[in-house]
């Protein structure tokens, strides 16, 4: 019987590598890792001399040269699993899509980080060429992914954390600068024999504004629900990090609070919950309405007072613009930022022109788009103050 011979691989494309490389950094930060500027410098300049040939040696350059604190090295590992997974051929698409959930630890490379297709057969490729698949995910649209672009997705977003914009608070803490400090520079004093010593000083601490995230889950948003509940997720799941309270919200024809069902630590098992809560699954839209619900229930209650709060919608409304638009009003003047994030925003052509959206922007402080992960990764910086839309 005669065997028809595999047919030869095609050339990788081109990558640009620092562009690649540079979207992990920006991958890592989306995650709470400060990867600033000059990490990213240095990472770069050791990979200038090791090479990105070898992924272990991408790993142990970015974990030395990005990570600042033993609590960004579990963030550190996900992010790297998950970007750095290179997609199944297209031919494997039809597969059952793979388990969403990364390794969280990681105790050598070469051990937790398996090779791919491409390694196994002798041909390694560059990391950089096996990382740039993620890069360009980033900027997909969500609606119009693959079952395999998807689990990547979600591997991306399961590392994800969502900061609040710091605020001061009457609470005061040691400083370089600031007040002199009479208790610390007394004790000073005395510790030193009442010999001269140096002021002690202090300054009001900070701490993030509460998030509150309203996620829109009716009919219009159902290619976006399921990612952006990720997304939600990952933010509630952030509190060890970040230190913000989290709630979550999901309107549609009725407010349904589903903080609780967020807190399970398997996004997976979490979700199930939320669908479980949540009775107006891809239903209508009565956002005025819900808005209302939840500020004579949770807002003026101190929910949505001084926080930063999140409408996650398209905007499309089947009640009363006006209403709508009298609720934001009202959300406005509680809550510190209002920011709207909108999957529909980056379509070529787009203008609020729906009677929803138009009512609402008045009162919205940054409007911003919510289709990819890039976007995503911007609305995070938009929500802790870095960024204004």
């Amino acid at each position: 019987m005669s065997t028809v011979p595999p047919a030869p691989l095609s050339p990788a494309p081109a990558v640009d590598a620092t562009a690649v490389l540079v979207g992990f950094a920006r991958a890592l930060r989306a995650a709470g890792v400060a990867a600033g500027p000059d990490r990213v410098q240095s990472f770069l300049a050791a990979l200038a001399h090791l090479g990105s040939e070898r992924r272990s040696d991408v790993y142990w350059a970015g974990r030395l040269t990005l990570c600042g604190s033993q609590d960004d090295l579990e963030r550190y590992d996900r992010v790297f699993a998950a970007y750095f997974t290179p997609k199944p051929p297209v031919g494997d698409r039809t597969r059952r899509a793979p388990d969403p959930r990364p390794a969280l630890h990681l105790v050598t490379a070469e051990a937790a980080m398996p090779a791919g297709p491409e390694e196994e057969d002798g041909t390694a490729r560059p990391a950089a060429a096996l990382a740039s698949s993620a890069e360009v995910l980033r900027h997909r649209d969500m609606a119009e992914l693959s079952a395999a672009e998807r689990a990547q997705l979600r591997r991306l977003l399961a590392a994800f954390a969502l900061s609040g914009e710091p605020r001061r608070t009457p609470r005061l803490r040691p400083a370089r600068r600031g007040g002199v400090d009479p208790r610390r520079t007394v004790r000073e004093l005395l510790h030193r024999g009442g010999e001269p010593a140096r002021l002690r000083y202090r300054a009001p601490a900070t701490k993030p504004r509460r998030v509150v995230l309203l996620l829109d889950v009716s009919g219009s948003m159902d290619p976006y629900a399921s990612a952006l509940l990720r997304f939600a997720h990952a933010a509630a799941q952030a509190w060890p990090t970040t230190r913000t309270p989290t709630e979550v919200f999901t309107i549609g024809t009725r407010l349904t609070r589903v903080t609780r069902e967020l807190a399970h630590r398997d996004p997976d098992t979490a979700l199930a919950a939320v669908a479980s809560a949540v009775p107006d699954w891809s239903g209508g839209t009565r956002l005025g309405e819900m808005l209302r619900a939840f500020l004579d229930r949770w807002g003026q209650r101190g929910t949505a007072r001084g926080a930063v709060v999140v409408v996650l919608s398209d905007g499309w409304e089947r009640g009363d613009p006006e209403l709508l638009a009298a609720q934001m009003r009202r959300l406005h003047r509680l809550a510190h930022r209002v920011v709207w994030a909108n999957p529909r925003k980056a379509r070529p052509g787009y203008a609020p022109l729906a009677a929803g959206m138009a009512a609402a922007l008045p009162s919205v402080d940054a409007f911003v788009e919510g289709h990819s992960l890039a976007a995503l990764e911007r609305l995070a910086a938009v929500v802790r103050g870095a960024s204004d839309a």
